[in-house]
């Protein structure tokens, strides 16, 4: 029976598990499923009266009900200006909205959603102005 000693030992065990380590890396890389590509919504809202806490809360409001209802939204945030501050940078919004839809016939068939036609009607006056950026995957 061969005897190693323990400076040949650690050595063999650690040759085996990088070998190990990158057999797992290359055969978990080749199984790995493509991201799948989205299409992005990102709408901001710039509300009449923009100092009113209240206006913002049911702007909010409103959203969080869209997010709940509309069916093919994938995923939603809804965000407030950050304190960020570079000259890059756009703060003058109130809220943003941005969703993830699967593509973009996802995005059209939210468009005429009865839930987001509902929250127009309802929250419309709210706003003064609106951007929208639509982006798709690469």
């Amino acid at each position: 029976m061969f005897k190693k000693t323990r400076r040949q030992f650690l050595a063999t065990a650690g040759k085996a598990a990088a070998l190990t380590g990158i057999a797992s890396l290359s055969g978990s890389a080749l199984s790995a499923k493509p991201t799948e590509k989205v299409f992005v919504h990102h709408v901001y809202f710039w509300l009449n009266n923009p100092d009113s806490q209240e206006d913002k809360a049911k702007l909010i409001e409103g959203l969080q009900t869209l997010a709940k209802t509309a069916k093919t939204i994938r995923q939603h945030h809804i965000g407030l200006p950050s304190t960020t501050n570079r000259e890059v940078i756009d703060r003058s919004y109130q809220v943003s909205w941005l969703l993830f839809f699967k593509n973009k016939a996802d995005q059209d068939i939210y468009q005429t959603d009865p839930a987001h036609l509902a929250f127009i009607k309802n929250c419309a006056a709210l706003w003064q102005k609106v951007i929208v950026y639509d982006a798709e995957d690469i």
